[in-house]
């Protein structure tokens, strides 16, 4: 009897062990998420994934899926979140992976709510986290990248929007992690290196 029990044990850990772990990776427009991601995915082995270019990605690629997704950005309405949960899940299962940075996710409560529904047993959240910044810093580093970018909503008008939506929309979210334990916020005021620095401390105290 306890060598079942010890080998039900041993199953249940190695089922749960076998879990994707997830880091979503938060922060306001212009807190340097895209540098950051990219620093990580370079020394940790972890996937970066942005629900946007999933969405955009999908939407390119000719599918029904995608067909919906063109016609309802189109019209001005918003994907629903299950669409957007569905996207990320399928880009988990179709990657080799085990490690997932999802960027820019979940960006309010529906977000939230959707990724919780589909995927609080599918996935280990390891933990949020939080690149803080003043707007201050953030609108002198998006007017910067404006001059390059190309990006349409890089100009003072839209940014302002954006800040407003990540203040009423995306603050609430990170608040719930907080009082879950799970929310990790690092200073982006500084150069990329000194915030890096924070990061590399995180991620090296990460049990994979």
């Amino acid at each position: 009897r306890d060598q079942r029990k010890n080998a039900a044990a041993s199953y249940h850990s190695g089922f749960i062990m076998s879990k994707p772990t997830v880091v979503f990776v938060l922060g306001g427009p212009g807190c340097g998420k895209g540098t950051q991601c990219s620093y990580i995915v370079a020394n940790y082995g972890f996937v970066h994934l942005s629900a946007g270019e999933l969405l955009r990605a999908e939407m390119k690629s000719g599918s029904k899926h995608g067909a919906m997704i063109a016609e309802m950005i189109e019209a001005g309405k918003i994907v629903p979140s299950e669409v957007t949960v569905t996207l990320l899940q399928k880009a988990m299962e179709q990657s080799k992976s085990k490690r997932f940075l999802i960027d820019g996710f979940p960006r309010n409560a529906e977000n939230n709510d959707a990724w919780t529904k589909q995927m609080i047993e599918k996935v280990q959240l390891a933990f949020v986290l939080q690149l803080h910044c003043s707007e201050e810093t953030m609108l002198g580093r998006l007017m910067h990248r404006s001059e390059t970018s190309g990006r349409t909503d890089d100009n003072i008008a839209s940014i302002k929007k954006r800040f407003a939506t990540f203040n009423t929309e995306t603050k609430p979210v990170l608040e719930s992690y907080d009082k879950l334990g799970k929310l990790k916020t690092l200073n982006a005021e500084g150069t990329i290196e000194s915030v890096s620095a924070g990061v590399k401390q995180l991620f090296d105290g990460l049990q994979l």
